[in-house]
């Protein structure tokens, strides 16, 4: 016999949050949608007529048909949206990142362990079958000793105000690069460029360190010609390249490169690339379902708060560099 499947309410409708409501529909936990915009919400609700629709917030707090709610909004809201929910008893599942204040942040995972209510970040890549296989090859020894990892993540266009570059595009990448790692940096430093609005960085460029010599940058932009999605993980035995923006085989790809000194002679040899076969499914609902296991108490998610208050920790960092000028120490 299956376990129930939770009742579920989307908050924030809009570009993304429409996909979370369609998987939430095929799933069978949708219960309530939610959107301050009332134009939106009504188009939204024609889509999924067997969907309540709320009219406020603080009044689909108050049903208490509702299990959970999974939260879409501007960052900026992340932090006072999650904390109503948590106040009401309901589990929460809230985009990337998890909040913009690193106390706000330990403060809700507190709240959340306190009810026995589960909180939960959108780090969507965390459930792409591609990067599943990725990490397995790095578990399993395939790549040898961690070297460097770098990631790119650009594009042209959903430029904002509310949030930098940084705070927009890095949060999936410093997520896996800590998952490939297996562990926080000790210092990062970070810098970036300001074209379009005061204050509001368009591209930042991260470059973070841990310990053992592994090192890792990250360059974000909203200011680019192409769209640019492409991890590259470098170890002593191989090296792998997961990009995002390709289809089917071409997506993960292996290089059994080798280089190095032959005595005083350096040498480079070069292998075949070697696709590397993933499963398939949609990431975000891999995500969604990982939310309904973790309230329904079967398992932990691998973007649960405490990963997220990672995530942030490493984001929070990298701001204060980017302000600063100057190394940020995090150990």
């Amino acid at each position: 016999m299956s376990d129930p499947v939770p009742t579920i309410a989307a908050v924030g409708l809009g570009h993304w949050g429409k996909n979370i409501v369609r998987n939430l529909d095929a799933i069978g936990a949708l219960h309530t949608i939610f959107d301050n915009q009332v134009e939106t919400r009504a188009a939204i609700a024609q889509l999924y007529p067997n969907a309540r629709v709320a009219e406020s917030y603080d009044a689909l707090l108050a049903d208490k048909d509702i299990d959970a709610v999974m939260i879409a909004t501007p960052a900026v809201t992340h932090g006072a949206l999650a904390d109503a929910a948590l106040d009401a008893g309901k589990h929460v599942f809230v985009e990337k990142p998890i909040c913009l204040n690193l106390e706000e942040a330990e403060r809700l995972n507190a709240k959340a362990a306190a009810n026995d209510l589960t909180l939960m970040v959108g780090h969507l890549l965390h459930y792409h079958p591609a990067f599943q296989a990725l990490l397995s090859l790095i578990q399993t020894g395939r790549l040898g000793r961690l070297r460097y990892v770098y990631s790119n993540r650009a594009s042209l266009g959903r430029i904002r105000r509310e949030e930098n570059a940084l705070w927009s595009f890095a949060p999936h990448d410093i997520s896996m690069i800590l998952a490939i790692v297996g562990r926080m940096p000790e210092n990062v430093v970070a810098n970036g460029g300001t074209y379009l609005s005061s204050g509001v960085a368009d591209t930042t460029l991260s470059h973070i360190e841990f310990s053992e010599g592994v090192q890792a940058h990250i360059f974000v932009s909203w200011l680019h010609p192409y769209k640019d999605q492409r991890l590259v993980v470098i170890g002593e035995d191989a090296m792998c390249v997961f990009n995002d923006v390709v289809p089917g085989e071409d997506k993960l790809v292996l290089y059994s490169h080798k280089a190095g000194w032959d005595g005083a002679v350096s040498y480079v040899a070069k292998a075949e690339p070697e696709p590397i076969p993933y499963g398939d499914g949609e990431p975000l609902e891999a995500e969604c379902r990982a939310f309904i296991g973790a309230v329904t108490g079967r398992a932990v998610p691998p973007s649960d708060a405490a990963e997220g208050i990672r995530v942030l920790r490493v984001l929070d960092a990298c701001q204060r560099s980017l302000s600063s000028g100057a190394p940020v120490p995090l150990t």
